[in-house]
């Protein structure tokens, strides 16, 4: 096969390239995911967090279940953060409702969060992109022109094969070729502290844990402080060890000290890194667009990584589907990076500012010391991990409430997430939209009968969604949830879609 016909083809096939072909399939759009592993590794689980509004999203694409199925910690196991002396050693506070995982039965979200290590989101998401992923194959190059791209793919036996694509989506990561071949570049800084990441196995470790469930344990010991939290309910745990270097670093010491036990370790896998906050210059060429850590890189705190990416997985994924689909014009396109630039680059700042305090910030020495020492300091100890740290682990304004208000395809004052609601026990209002648009409201409306008209005209799918305890309002929502126009807004009903699909006025 030396040049093959695909509408979309991905590089990279981590979670946000695999959303990505998930949300074109959802749309009925094929695509091909070049991705060099030809397996899913657990030895560097790397994200540990999938948000509330990934897990919505998630829903959208009927995986919501079957993730928290495979999930080895329940939701309801813990929404705890603890703060410790050591994993065995004494409790100074503790923050719960941490990362949405406290969001059942909410009318916040129709999914609260999940804890579920990346390794298992990947297995999932490959399941679901089926024969679209090609594993063991990576991209080498790219040439874009007016009518499509011409991908250079290479094999891990130095196989190479040529293919046609319409569009292309980078999610290639940090070292992202895709990204060089567009010219784009990296804008921000790098944090000089280093981290040291342990994936280990300690038998029996968690029935000596006297603090119960938590899904975060932070160490606040000055002479090792870190992180600590379990991947399963039996043996495996992860931790991260600030102000670590790469090298001369003992592993099992580290973790002995984390949990302040000469407790059993079998150390599975070791990862030194620095944070990174880097945001790509430009998010697409022509006809090829950045996506995930190809566009963004910041630090973990907060859990905001890669769930970052599936929103732009989704964006770029709906778009991209009614172009090639035929009921949007190309210039739809250019509001990709208009959106989600802005969010990358308030969430980079959220999770700096999230790393500004860890537990090297807050550990005081007095903590280890006697009794009475420690219940002399614990009371201010635990006031600055609240003051620094409840943004970090209550994020839902930025998780769940960032907002396309000022781009070119949205009405003034809107693109935010149609508010969430459930209809019936288990039904969320989310449930009724569409793969496509959605009109959500009073549809007795005039204005209603205007927009099912013009759909009908520009052969936009629409799904009616009627609210008779809505009288008088009415939401044009877009696939991906946000609201691209509302009764209340500046402008007419007759060129809200329009709009919504960038459609010149």
């Amino acid at each position: 096969m030396r040049q093959t016909d695909i509408p979309v083809l991905i590089s990279g096939g981590g979670p946000v390239g695999l959303a990505t072909a998930v949300e074109l399939a959802h749309h009925g759009v094929r695509s091909m995911v070049v991705e060099p592993r030809e397996s899913v590794s657990w030895l560097r689980p790397r994200a540990k967090t999938t948000s509330a509004r990934s897990m919505e999203l998630l829903r959208r694409w009927g995986l919501a279940e079957t993730l928290r199925a495979r999930s080895p910690l329940a939701v309801s196991w813990s929404d705890a953060a603890v703060f410790t002396t050591g994993l065995l050693g004494r409790e100074i506070t503790r923050i719960g409702g941490c990362f949405g995982l406290d969001l059942t039965g909410s009318d916040l979200a129709a999914e609260p969060g999940q804890q579920v290590p990346q390794p298992i989101v990947e297995e999932v998401l490959r399941e679901a992109a089926g024969d679209a992923l090609l594993t063991g194959w990576r991209v080498a190059g790219l040439r874009e022109d007016a009518d499509g791209v011409t991908v250079d793919l290479t094999s891990a036996a130095g196989d190479t094969r040529e293919v046609r694509a319409a569009y292309v989506v980078g999610c290639d990561g940090a070292r992202s070729v895709t990204r060089e071949a567009i010219g784009a570049r990296y804008e921000g800084r790098q944090d000089a502290r280093p981290n040291f990441n342990v994936v280990f196995r300690a038998p029996g470790l968690a029935d000596r844990v006297p603090h119960g469930p938590a899904v975060h344990y932070w160490v606040l010991n000055p002479a090792q402080p870190g992180m600590l939290g379990r991947l399963d309910l039996e043996d495996l745990w992860w931790c991260i060890a600030q102000g670590v270097p790469a090298t001369g670093t003992d592993p099992v010491r580290l973790v002995r000290n984390l949990v302040g036990a000469d407790v059993e370790v079998e150390i599975l896998a070791t990862d030194p890194w620095t944070a990174r906050m880097l945001l790509a210059d430009r998010y697409s060429g022509g006809r090829v667009f950045l996506a995930g850590d190809a566009a963004h890189q910041n630090p973990p705190y907060g859990g905001h990584g890669f769930n970052t990416g599936i929103g732009d997985a989704v964006n770029i994924g709906w778009k991209l589907a009614a172009v090639l689909n035929g009921w949007a014009p190309a210039s739809l396109l250019t509001s990709y990076e208009a959106e989600r630039r802005p969010v990358a680059a308030a969430t980079i700042e959220a999770a700096a500012a999230n790393m500004a305090t860890l537990a090297p910030e807050l550990a005081d020495p007095a903590l280890m010391g006697s009794e009475p020492e420690f219940e002399r300091v614990r009371p201010a100890v635990a006031e600055a991990v609240r003051r620094t740290k409840d943004s970090e682990f209550h994020s839902l304004d930025l998780v769940l409430g960032y907002t396309y208000d000022g781009s070119p395809v949205v009405a003034g004052g809107c693109g935010e997430r149609l508010p969430h609601r459930w209809l019936a026990p288990g039904e969320s209002l989310y449930d009724r939209l569409g793969p496509a648009f959605s009109l959500v409201g009073d549809l007795s409306s005039p204005q209603a009968k205007v927009l099912v008209e013009r759909a009908a005209e520009l052969g936009v799918p629409l799904r009616e969604v009627d609210l008779p305890d809505a009288p008088g309002t009415l939401a044009l929502v877009r696939p991906d949830q946000h609201v691209a126009w509302r009764s209340s807004a500046p402008g007419d009903a007759a060129h809200a879609l329009d709009l919504a699909v960038g459609r010149p006025s």
